[in-house]
């Protein structure tokens, strides 16, 4: 895979995605993020291309409008990466983001293009859109992150923070955008507003931070919001709080949460459905209580039964699937399934051992809206 742009679908292969799960707001299709690295001197010398961190690598999903959709894996299995080019903080290296916006938006796209923006079924791939003409998908693709600390300027107070994205597309008079302000902090339960408009963010707890974050992201009116571990580095006893007002704004506004967590305990609490993600592919998708009740993938058994449990009667009963030797290197994959070094189906079933290590499993959909990439299950 060279540095190529990400090339778009023709209207043909679109229409066949939409037509096979309809009515959602996003699909992603076959999404490749590979950060390439600097040449050697040997590979300089050689002429070999450069190396590449595989961080995305072929991930495919689709979203239901009004859905928090989890996305959970270990550190380091792409799942942030895969955020970030949804929101196009990075370019894609290849693949397909359909996504919905507003009629409003979708005007809006026209003006900036020129009317060169292809518009299939209301759809625009957001994936071939040049960075340029991105600005008005902005104000409803937003993005929350994870470091509360780190998200904020601390030279500029909340109003101004809270007021540089109304700033930057031009909306409203001074005193509409201090009415929307407040009303963004209210929505977020900082209140009395007036109290928190002139506070620096190093006057804020985390969790007070992480609710202007929240509000700056929603403030233009997001309808699809990637939350990208919003809880981690929020204090334990404040965290309930958070997600639930988080459910609440998404019920109050109508939003799409693409939710990334390594918590899968957070993830069931949260999120209608869920992605196991494992070094730059999905691994299992499904309802969320399904696939934690009844995991398919070896994987996502042996992250469910690293779930601590409180309850000694509980306990003895659950069965303990071990992992083998630590998380590959993202710039030399495995050969076939990527979780075969570490599987330990593959020592219970060593006839399945030369299809797993040579040959990589699709994502198959094995019963409605549930989904594995596994030779063992697809076997069974």
């Amino acid at each position: 895979m060279g540095r190529e742009k990400a090339a778009a679908l023709g209207p043909e292969a679109i229409e066949e995605i939409i037509s096979a799960k309809p009515g959602r707001i996003m699909y992603v299709r076959n999404l490749v993020k590979y950060f390439f690295l600097r040449r050697g001197i040997i590979e300089f010398l050689t002429g070999k291309p450069p190396r590449s961190v595989k961080a995305v690598d072929g991930v495919s999903f689709d979203v239901k409008p009004k859905e928090i959709f989890g996305l959970a894996g270990e550190s380091g299995c792409g799942k942030t990466t895969t955020g970030k080019v949804i929101t196009r903080l990075y370019d894609p290296t290849a693949g397909t983001i359909l996504y919905k916006p507003s009629k409003e938006i979708l005007a809006a796209l026209e003006d900036i293009s020129g009317g060169r923006v292809r518009v299939h079924d209301g759809y625009v791939d957001i994936a071939s859109i040049p960075r340029k003409w991105f600005k008005p998908l902005r104000r409803e693709i937003q993005m929350i992150f994870q470091d509360p600390y780190g998200a904020l300027n601390p030279r500029m107070r909340v109003g101004d923070i809270l007021e540089e994205p109304l700033l930057v597309h031009g909306i409203g008079s001074p005193e509409e955008r201090k009415e929307a302000i407040l009303k963004a902090l209210e929505d977020v339960r900082l209140v009395p507003p007036e109290e928190f408009i002139g506070r620096y963010p190093h006057m804020l707890s985390g969790g007070q931070r992480q609710r202007v974050a929240i509000a700056r992201a929603l403030i233009l009116g997001a309808k699809f919001v990637v939350a990208d571990e919003p809880v981690s580095m929020i204090d334990v006893s404040l965290r309930a709080e958070l997600l639930k007002l988080m459910m609440s704004l998404r019920d109050r506004f109508g939003l799409t949460y693409l939710f990334i967590t390594h918590d899968l305990a957070v993830a069931r609490y949260l999120c209608d459905r869920i992605a196991i993600m494992y070094l730059g592919k999905i691994v299992e998708i499904g309802d969320a209580d399904d696939v934690i009740d009844n995991p398919l993938h070896p994987y996502t058994e042996a992250l469910i039964s690293a779930i601590p449990e409180p309850d000694p009667s509980n306990r003895a009963r659950l069965r303990k699937v071990p992992i083998k030797g630590e998380v590959p290197s993202a710039v030399f994959v495995p050969s076939g399934c990527r979780f075969h070094p570490r599987c330990v189906v593959l020592d219970e079933h060593p006839e399945l051992r030369e299809k797993c290590c040579k040959e990589e499993p699709p994502l198959v959909e094995v019963k409605p809206e549930r989904y594995v990439a596994c030779w063992y299950v697809m076997k069974k």
